[in-house]
């Protein structure tokens, strides 16, 4: 018989163990990605106006404007760590990645042009962020997870 729960069924607790950790697993990996970007905003700003040019159309990115954006998306991405308000910071960091990653719309067109193809890991992470978002209630090693703890099932509702 397999692990896997019918849809209608609840989760038992090994199963919303697994969950739990897959979902921290792709909050970390998530987070590394983005916070490599941030990083780079603060420590080459002229790489970052370069970027917002290239790809949003905004040619006027001074160091200070990058590190003022480099600042907020920090905020908002140790909030999306932490597993603070999951429905906005989720949700904020699905929205970030999904402009990014249809801003490249061009490099997806001409993958073997260099470094297009690299554009291509984009779509996975995009898949995590929506993943998440998704299933963001059960994503509880979180901030919220421990302000709310889950109501326990009673033995009639827990499932073998």
């Amino acid at each position: 018989m397999s692990d896997l729960q019918q849809p209608e069924q609840p989760l038992n607790e090994r199963a919303r163990t697994r969950l739990a950790w897959s979902l921290l697993l792709i909050r970390v990996g998530i987070f590394s990605v983005f916070v490599m970007w941030t990083i780079d905003k603060f420590i080459n700003p002229e790489h970052a106006a370069a970027v917002f040019k290239k790809f949003y159309g905004i040619s006027e990115l001074s160091e200070l404007l990058a590190y003022v954006v480099g600042g907020v998306q920090m905020v908002i991405l140790l909030v999306f760590l932490v597993g603070a308000f999951r429905t906005w910071s989720y949700g904020i960091i699905l929205g970030l990645h999904a402009i990014s990653t249809f801003s490249s719309w061009s490099a997806y067109i001409d993958p073997w042009t260099y470094p297009h193809l690299l554009f291509f890991a984009a779509i996975p992470m995009l898949s995590a962020c929506i993943t998440l978002w998704l299933l963001r209630e059960f994503d509880t090693y979180t901030v919220d997870g421990c302000r709310r703890p889950r109501v326990q099932p009673n033995a009639s509702q827990q499932v073998a």
